[in-house]
């Protein structure tokens, strides 16, 4: 298995080596050397232990390496993990080795927050015209065939450790990823089989084995990997404020009423385009798991980090609801507050 990017990738990472897979992640020099000499730690909170388990590459039957992208031969995987965040693929030499993927016709299994153009071009009634202006630079993924490349909600919260090692991850949410099924039955059977392997596979280092969170499910609508879009318009994104950021938690249950409309009126976006209900997760539901997540998440730490650059899910979610007939007002304010943030990053990176 090939992973771009070692932060969140290394918790899909630790499962797959849990389960016994191969493993290379694609990153940075410095997190390159480091984790081939260190291999990755994640901390992953298991129901009644009051400490994190913590999942050493190096005590996992699988092995783990690490290379640049240019080191990359992608003809060596049978599938690629897309984990990097969606501005990180406009870069050069990501962007060649995500060429040669595509031209080695390798499936692609998405598990950014952002979905890859790609993906959306799966479902009818989403124009791909109106969602190009939404991404860092679209035609970086012209290169993927559609038929190629399936995406995930991306429901575990995780996040490097604060000032921590860059091979160590923090997981806060330990919940599974949902996966679409590919338009073709052999990569599809692929997932099937991860997720089998995951599921049977469990900790073994301790005087008895332990079955760990984070699963991978995989499902016949594309529509279940949507279910994100309303808890990060509803959350993640309004973590970001005119007086700063906040936790997501706070997001959420500062004003529940409100964050409730919100994210009713994204389910509703959702059930336009033809996700059932079944394919979507109800609010009460992401309201109680919000209570355990205390930190901004990325995307508003970024921007108070002075980014010019981010994953714009909820740009992207405003352009089809305008398509749709479906834009609302809060919508519209949560886009504009984060458009001003980066413009104003962009001045002050500018001089």
């Amino acid at each position: 298995m090939l992973i771009f990017g070692a932060s969140y990738g290394s918790l899909f990472a630790a499962k797959l080596l849990l389960a016994g897979h191969d493993v290379q992640l694609v990153c940075l020099p410095a997190e390159t050397s480091l984790i081939n000499r260190e291999g990755i730690r994640v901390n992953l909170p298991v129901k009644g232990r009051e400490k994190s388990m913590t999942l050493e590459s190096r005590l996992l039957p699988g092995r783990l390496s690490a290379r640049v992208p240019d080191e990359v031969n992608p003809e060596d995987f049978d599938l690629v993990v897309l984990a990097m965040q969606e501005p990180q693929y406009r870069i050069d030499d990501v962007r060649a080795l995500l060429t040669s993927v595509a031209a080695h016709k390798k499936p692609c299994l998405s598990i950014m927050n952002m979905p890859p153009l790609p993906f959306l071009a799966r479902i009818p009634g989403i124009p791909a015209e109106v969602c190009r202006p939404c991404y860092t630079d679209p035609s970086v993924w012209d290169v993927l065939d559609p038929q190629l490349i399936t995406h995930c909600s991306a429901d575990p919260q995780a996040s490097r450790a604060l000032e921590g090692p860059l091979n160590e991850l923090e997981v806060r949410l330990p919940t599974n990823f949902k996966a679409g099924r590919f338009a073709d039955e052999e990569p599809t059977e692929m997932l099937h089989n991860l997720a089998s392997s995951i599921d049977s596979s469990s900790w073994t280092g301790s005087a008895h084995s332990m079955e760990l969170p984070v699963k991978l499910r995989v499902h016949e609508s594309l529509f279940v990997p949507l279910a994100k879009w309303p808890m990060l318009i509803t959350g993640n994104y309004r973590c970001v404020t005119t007086d700063g950021v906040r936790s997501i938690e706070s997001a959420v249950h500062d004003d529940l009423e409100t964050s409730r409309a919100v994210y009713q009126g994204v389910l509703a976006l959702c059930r336009s385009l033809g996700a059932g209900e079944e394919d979507l997760v109800p609010f009460e539901k992401y309201a109680a798991a919000a209570r355990s997540l205390r930190a901004p998440s990325s995307a508003a730490r970024a921007l108070a980090g002075g980014a010019v650059h981010i994953e714009r899910v909820d740009k992207l979610v405003q352009a089809i609801a305008m398509e749709k007939g479906l834009e609302s007002s809060g919508l519209s304010k949560i886009v504009d507050l984060i458009d001003q943030n980066l413009a104003d990053n962009r001045s002050r990176a500018a001089g």
